[in-house]
């Protein structure tokens, strides 16, 4: 850990205990009594005082500058905010506003940055990212099915959205919307694009917003927006028409160790909370936490955490050394792992707490509601399971699998840029090309070896049958 992360670490930690938890409380109450539509007040109050610190726009790595913390040095700290729902927001490194100001920086023109940057680094604005459509499974961004239309100098947007988050937010001010630009081009991943949407331009209406089981108070105000002939000017397009797959694959990378990490601070406090709670409750005339079942749970939530964190942490390693498409096997898996993990350790400390760990007189209501939502918002995990297993039987030859794992970098084939606003070392059509060129030799080995296998447990039948006859006779 750096020298300068190791002074935002503790500059984060103090923040936390003077600011962030003495206010939870009021937090909670306020997302829940004024609901997704208003500002909550708590949230700009805090937000003045962290803007005087150095931790304000944490996350922010100038790809120009080549200013701000890396992946690896920013994933502590980002741990530390996710013990409370409340820190994201306050240090303006709430997503979708981290995402969409990376997006901007890297991808935008100097008219797009001084316009929509510029306000969000202030924190004097919020944005939304608008991907997720109810008509298809968005989880494969090649599914979608709204609509970018050139018509002379504009672009006309047709769409249905939803899981657009911030899109509630008064502060909201502009979208970046993904759709399809170019429907029938033969490479699937050509055909999005993304483009800057105004919130208040004429068509746009955001429907309602998406409650977590019921509960509205959730920080990342999901919401429902329709889209119907929103004109923007050709200008408002990011990178060019073609390239939104590719931008969502730069957008989503650094996002999923965001979120992971948080996720592990949460349980982190989970953790801390079970262990406080059995320690000081007595059951059968002895400490819950003496209970053989209890120091099981918490023997296995530590491991848990510990393997998950060194798993994160090498994924940001990587995507800081190799770029974000040699690490995309570990983003894959820390999208599983994180929100596995969590859940595994805060259903556990919900029960040590008993029937109150129900009510919301702690943090177990939030908390198991984001849970749900975050293993959702990051795609379904055992689909994200299967999508794994299908990239790494891809791979050509198992020392590619190997160097993965060895933290080399991969020869052949899978060589990369260092640089880390290379897109074409990151793009989807490179991709598809290392697929075609896999030859059928591994297909066909597996076939052969199975064969073999086949015929030798047939003659192995074949000679038992024979000697048991033979005994038997």
């Amino acid at each position: 850990m750096s020298d300068r992360t190791l002074r935002m670490r503790h500059a984060l930690e103090k923040f936390m205990d003077e600011h962030i938890y003495p206010n939870e409380a009021r937090f909670f109450k306020e997302s829940t009594e004024l609901g997704p539509w208003a500002v909550w007040p708590i949230v700009e109050e805090l937000k003045a005082i962290a803007k005087q610190t150095e931790l304000w726009n944490a996350f922010y790595h100038s790809v120009t500058t080549n200013d701000g913390l890396s992946n690896l040095e920013y994933a502590p700290l980002c741990e530390i905010m996710g013990r409370s729902h409340l820190a994201p927001e306050v240090f303006n490194c709430a997503a979708p506003d981290t995402g969409n100001m990376e997006v901007l920086e890297k991808f935008g023109t100097k008219e797009q940055q001084e316009k929509w940057l510029k306000p969000l680094l202030n924190g004097d604005i919020r944005s939304t990212f608008s991907m997720t459509e109810p008509a298809v499974a968005s989880s494969d961004a090649t599914n979608i099915e709204s609509s970018i239309v050139r018509d002379g100098s504009e672009y006309v947007i047709n769409g249905r959205k939803w899981y657009s988050t911030n899109a509630t937010h008064p502060n909201c001010k502009i979208i970046i919307f993904m759709g399809k630009s170019d429907p029938t081009n033969p490479n699937r991943h050509q055909q999005q694009s993304m483009i800057l949407v105004p919130k208040d331009a004429p068509g746009v209406e955001v429907i309602r917003p998406l409650p977590v089981f019921n509960f509205y108070g959730m920080p990342d105000r999901a919401s429902e927006v329709q889209f119907t002939n929103v004109r923007v000017p050709i200008e408002n397009i990011l990178l060019g028409e073609g390239r939104g797959f590719e931008i969502a694959q730069g957008r989503l990378g650094p996002g999923r160790v965001h979120h992971c990490m948080r996720l592990i601070g949460m349980a982190e406090r989970a953790l801390e909370m079970m262990c406080r709670r059995t320690k000081h409750r007595v059951a059968f005339g002895a400490p819950v936490s003496d209970n053989g079942v209890t120091l099981e749970r918490i023997a296995n939530a530590r491991i848990d955490i510990e393997q998950t964190r060194l798993l994160v942490l090498r994924t940001a390693h990587l995507m800081d050394t190799l770029g974000n498409k040699a690490a995309r096997r570990e983003i894959a898996m820390i999208k599983i792992a994180a929100p596995s993990m969590a859940c595994r350790v805060v259903d556990d400390a919900i029960q040590a707490f008993g029937g109150i760990g129900t009510a919301n007189d702690f943090v177990w209501q939030p908390c198991t509601q984001q849970l749900d939502y975050y293993a959702s918002l990051m795609g379904p995990m055992r689909f994200t399971e299967c999508s794994w297993v299908g990239w790494n039987s891809k791979s050509r030859h198992p020392r590619d699998r190997l160097s993965q794992y060895l933290g080399t970098r991969p020869s052949g084939n899978w060589s990369l840029s260092d640089n880390r606003s290379n897109l074409g070392a990151m793009s989807p059509q490179n991709f598809d090309q290392q697929i075609s060129q896999t030859d059928e030799k591994p297909v066909n080995q597996l076939r052969r070896d199975g064969f073999a296998a086949i015929t030798i447990a047939l003659i192995s039948a074949v000679l038992i049958f024979v000697m048991f006859n033979h005994f038997v006779s």
